[in-house]
């Protein structure tokens, strides 16, 4: 499995001349980067006098910030397998008409997963997000820069994972999928950069 790779053997995979791992395994690991940092923060906020008034709701973000990583973490390994799948559907046989549909067939059920994936990556991201803004706001201010981190890891995993989408949407032939998720892909930006917006805001915010 790629997630379980050294970070050295990982990054020799992806700058190897094999196209998978590629983009959409590296998103992954960008987004379960910025899942991570959320909870080192939340661990270096639960404790502390200063943030008495919160820790309930640490524990909670901290408790979903790890759901959220090994989600994330998954479609590393996930992202690689239906590229695989897609290239093994393009490898089929089209001698004979039978064959040809056969083939296609599974070329499009192969693309459909390939970009239900990407997919669901920029949801999981779009869910850590909130969390980030939390941490932001409440968690220990002297981890808010580990925080931003993680909203920019965020962020390019989410926009990462929407390009692979939208190059798989271009494979597609089923009109309704394509335009559902479409759809999603522009509630997915609005949400992601609605919450970028807010927590570089509050970052940016003068020092007292």
């Amino acid at each position: 499995m790629l997630s379980s790779l050294s970070v050295t053997d990982f990054l020799n995979e992806i700058a190897s001349n094999a196209p998978a791992p590629g983009g959409g395994s590296a998103a992954a690991l960008a987004a379960s980067l910025g899942t991570a940092l959320t909870s080192m923060v939340c661990r270096l906020t639960l404790g502390k006098k200063k943030y008495a008034d919160v820790q309930s709701e640490m524990k909670e973000a901290l408790k979903q910030s790890e759901e959220l990583r090994a989600k994330c973490n998954a479609i590393i390994d996930e992202d690689t397998f239906a590229f695989n799948n897609v290239m093994a559907a393009y490898g089929l046989q089209k001698e004979t008409e039978e064959q040809k549909t056969k083939r296609e067939v599974e070329i499009q059920e192969a693309m459909r997963t390939a970009t239900l994936v990407p997919l669901k990556l920029m949801g999981l991201c779009i869910d850590a997000m909130r969390f980030v803004k939390i941490i932001v706001e409440k968690g220990n201010q002297n981890s808010i820069s580990d925080a931003g981190v993680a909203a920019l890891m965020l962020h390019a995993g989410c926009e990462g994972a929407a390009l692979n989408v939208k190059i798989n949407l271009a494979s597609l032939s089923d009109a309704h999928f394509v335009d559902q998720t479409k759809t999603q892909l522009e509630q997915y930006h609005t949400s992601l950069n609605t919450l970028t917006s807010d927590i570089f805001a509050f970052m940016n915010k003068p020092l007292a």
